[in-house]
């Protein structure tokens, strides 16, 4: 399966590649050769700490080119009054009784602690497209779900949450 990326997840991936290869990648070599500088490398915890860190940042560099290369890309657009990718919604619970606020995003970018959730999450799916006052069926699977209430749409929202990185 590809991973679903907005094309502005694309760029900020770029932005971070660039990142690392040109400041990151350059502190890391720097690191590891003051380090090696220190003598003997069997006892040395810092050689050993600065190569972890280089070869980190290189997997970074490496998992982000694969998830640019292998996306299918989809589209941040969605109709003025509808639900779309990188809007703000706000959601009435009915069987609580509460009201959260939430984001569509991307799966590489969900943080369900931040409400970041993701447009392929079974409320994510309910949301996407439809309206402010329509009440919706959030399908868990096997019968079981809830109903929602989408209170209001936000769409000035400007998608430059962070990408989650390790």
């Amino acid at each position: 399966m590809h991973n679903q990326l907005t094309p502005g997840d694309i760029k900020k991936m770029q932005e971070e590649i660039e990142y690392r290869k040109l400041v990151v990648r350059k502190e890391a070599l720097e690191d590891v050769k003051e380090a090696r500088a220190q003598g003997d490398l069997s006892e040395n915890f810092e050689y050993y700490a600065a190569k972890k860190f280089k070869n980190k940042n290189e997997s970074r560099i490496r998992y982000l080119e694969r998830m640019i290369r292998t996306a299918e890309i989809i589209s941040e657009e969605s109709g003025e009054d509808e639900v779309g990718m990188n809007n703000g919604v706000e959601v009435f619970f009915e069987e609580d009784g509460e009201t959260e606020t939430y984001k569509i995003v991307t799966t590489v970018r969900q943080n369900s602690l931040e409400g970041l959730i993701s447009s392929e999450s079974p409320l994510g799916k309910a949301l996407l497209g439809h309206k402010a006052g329509e009440r919706i069926f959030v399908d868990l699977g096997g019968g079981n779900g809830y109903h929602v209430v989408i209170r209001s749409i936000d769409k000035t929202t400007d998608g430059d949450d962070a990408l989650r990185s390790f």
